[in-house]
């Protein structure tokens, strides 16, 4: 009885699996396959699962229907030095907030998290005036800095647990040996926080990367468009290229998955060490 029990329990869980998987690779499949269509295809009723003519060239010439390649240069340009600005604001503020004893230091760790549950739209406007008085609005420096900001809080937040599971004892015996602070962070703590480091590099880069509406409002020139913007060119005033859209978002997420894959085993170490501390 007790087997037939155990049976039953792991055919419910393999079929809960099957379906959360089903509904979470759906968005995939369809828009591969509406990646695959030619634009005959596209508004065809009834419509079907797979196309009849694979359009395989659209993968092609979404090249050059915008200047894609220009665009996935700014969004990694843009991500790549909001992240670096935000690893080397993020890394001693962690640290003194792990480290370090001041009055308010609950009350501010628990405003970091505060701060993550607003949106940045609620922000845009504000953000906007403040490029705008400082001459930055259109340019890739407003991306950078404002990428960066944002990101910020969750980023110290996070390495701030991940630091507090360090031993303070392996810091004071790099000291004794004639390490300073800076040092011992530097020499013991930072290379013992390499998963942690990777997981808030890859966070950072990642919010940059699919960022849309900031950069929206503050770039006009067609060249200085990120990725996320050049895709939205393919919704015209009076139609939508839905084939080369979709296409070009699945062009999009390939850097992000090929990070994922090189990094994975650094992300799930730091994601479940000392982050929920």
């Amino acid at each position: 009885m007790k087997h037939r029990e155990r049976g039953l329990s792991w055919w419910l869980l393999v079929a809960f699996l099957v379906i959360v998987l089903g509904i979470s690779i759906f968005p995939f499949v369809f828009a591969l396959s509406t990646a695959l269509r030619p634009r005959s295809e596209l508004f065809r009723f009834p419509p079907t699962w797979l196309p009849e003519t694979w359009a395989w060239k659209n993968f092609v010439d979404v090249w050059t229907a915008v200047p894609l390649l220009r665009y996935i240069g700014n969004s990694v340009v843009i991500s790549g030095l909001a992240t670096l600005f935000n690893m080397a604001c993020a890394i001693p503020a962690g640290y003194a907030l792990a480290r370090l004893r001041f009055p308010g230091k609950r009350l501010f760790r628990q405003a970091l998290l505060v701060t993550q549950m607003f949106s940045p739209v609620v922000l845009v406007i504000g953000l906007f005036r403040l490029m705008s008085r400082v001459h930055l609005v259109d340019t890739s420096a407003s991306l950078i800095i404002t990428y960066a900001a944002l990101s910020l809080a969750f980023s110290v937040w996070f390495l701030a647990g991940y630091f507090e599971s360090i031993p303070m004892e392996i810091e004071e015996a790099a000291m004794m040996d004639g390490c300073t602070r800076v040092g011992a962070l530097v020499r013991v703590v930072l290379p013992m926080s390499k998963p942690a480091l990777v997981a808030a590099l890859v966070f950072a880069f990642i919010w940059g990367w699919n960022e849309f509406m900031i950069a929206l409002t503050f770039i006009s020139t067609p060249d200085k468009r990120t990725l996320p913007l050049g895709i939205y060119a393919f919704l015209g005033q009076y139609s939508v290229d839905w084939n080369y859209l979709m296409a070009a978002a699945l062009i999009a997420g390939g850097p992000v998955l090929i990070l994922f894959l090189l990094i994975e085993k650094h992300l799930v170490k730091g994601l479940t060490a000392g982050a929920v501390k």
